[in-house]
């Protein structure tokens, strides 16, 4: 079982990007994360070795601030990057992130929920929304759950104790669109790990991502849900699949909110 002490501090957190000619989203990102109040906040980002102007939004931002490690150079696919800038961190809490937050106190919130969560608790997650400029395309409700209903938390809203990758690994390169998912089987499958929940919309996602650009992705991302099911040894995996459809689609339905909203 894992254990972990609190120092008396501020927890550092690691924002890790991972980018790849993708200037516009990224000014986006990074003006997001600059309007947090939380004060210890470490950004990696790791580029893909981008040629559209990505660079220099990089080196203008980490020129006006201390707190940026990066990289730019080929790599194996956005789970590969995202090993990598794993690699280059050294916060107690690790975050995944190339979204908009919603409001400038949203890590103080996650780092607030996990600390109240007691000796147990590895980590928090939140609600989300895909949206677009215009529309909100898919409100992501996360409750709390069970892998077996079809449950899972929305891993851009997944801030992680550093404790949980030492004991659990990192992401396996191998998936095109699920080893986010793979690893949170992985370290959820024995409700080992315990995750505080914040039931606020406080991530916006940019819609269009891995899993989620075209019907061919989605369609890729289901079987390779399916495969990690079965790798991870978790029983009943189709039925666990179709409960995470019918949960996707409503989803959908219940996305009946405004961009105007999300400030």
């Amino acid at each position: 079982m894992m254990v972990w002490q609190r120092k008396g501090k501020l927890l550092k957190v690691s924002l890790i990007l991972t980018t790849y000619n993708c200037k516009r989203n990224l000014i986006r990102t990074l003006e997001s994360i600059d309007r947090q109040d939380y004060t210890d906040i470490e950004i990696i980002i790791k580029d893909g070795g981008s040629t559209d102007g990505t660079l220099d939004v990089i080196q203008s931002f980490a020129d006006k601030h201390s707190n940026v490690i990066w990289m730019s150079g080929a790599d194996n696919g956005i789970y590969d990057a995202m090993n990598q800038g794993y690699a280059m961190s050294s916060g107690d809490v690790i975050a995944f992130f190339n979204d908009l937050f919603i409001g400038n106190d949203v890590i103080s919130k996650y780092i607030q929920a996990i600390e109240n969560g007691g000796e147990n608790c590895f980590g928090v997650h939140s609600d989300l929304v895909y949206a677009t400029d215009t529309k909100v395309i898919r409100y992501w409700r996360m409750g709390k759950g069970k892998i077996s209903s079809g449950w899972m938390p929305g891993h851009p809203t997944l801030y992680l104790r550093r404790e949980v990758y030492q004991q659990y690994g990192l992401y396996d390169t191998s998936y095109k669109c699920s080893a986010d998912f793979e690893f949170m089987v992985r370290i959820l499958k024995d409700n080992q790990i315990e995750l505080a929940y914040i039931p606020e919309v406080l991530i916006r996602m940019f819609y269009g991502g891995t899993s989620t650009g075209s019907v061919g992705s989605y369609g890729t991302s289901i079987k390779e849900a399916y495969g990690a099911l079965k790798k991870n040894g978790v029983r009943f995996a189709w039925w666990i699949i179709f409960l995470r459809i019918l949960r996707t689609l409503t989803q959908f339905v219940h996305s009946k909110i405004e961009v105007s909203e999300l400030q």
